[in-house]
């Protein structure tokens, strides 16, 4: 099985990034949507993201249109919306599949981790997290309503910290 960091990601600027670029942080990994009802989240990302980035950990955001259509914009009114809307800084990468047929690489390894009820396969909605070790490991799963400042996802955050 190929190396998590060797998967090959886009930016919403259209660069072409591997995962490697932040080999070593604890990173969470979300698919997000502009026209959800968990919208409001980005808030919390922004703010988890600001609290704990100095000390090896970033949010990684991948827009998804595959729940209803909620994300039906392209990278540019994305990124404009996250800005403007959230003030988001984590990373954002181009809209991909989740599920199904065309999944990104990214969460074929990923949906295998269970979440804390020991249930592994599809991503149920917008705004599922996972949480990724600096050595690559995902170490938690966290459905849609888990909030970003969870108290339990907070700590599990904290415990990945490499610094």
């Amino acid at each position: 099985m190929a190396d998590l960091y060797d998967i090959e990601l886009r930016t919403l600027d259209g660069e072409d990034i591997s995962l490697d670029a932040f080999r070593d942080k604890a990173l969470l990994v979300v698919n997000v949507a502009s026209r959800c009802g968990l919208t409001p989240q980005y808030a919390d990302l922004e703010r988890l993201h600001k609290q704990y980035e100095q000390r090896g950990f970033t949010v990684l955001g991948f827009p998804c249109n595959q729940f209803a259509g909620q994300e039906p914009g392209s990278s540019e009114e994305i990124r404009t919306f996250c800005s403007a809307n959230y003030g988001v800084t984590f990373p954002m990468f181009e809209r991909i599949e989740v599920n199904g047929p065309g999944r990104h690489p990214l969460y074929t390894r990923l949906t295998r981790a269970a979440d804390a009820s020991g249930e592994s396969g599809d991503i149920q909605w917008n705004f599922e997290k996972f949480l990724v070790s600096p050595r690559g490991e995902v170490v938690g799963r966290y459905r849609p309503r888990t909030e970003p400042e969870a108290e339990d996802l907070v700590t599990a955050v904290e415990a990945q910290l490499p610094r």
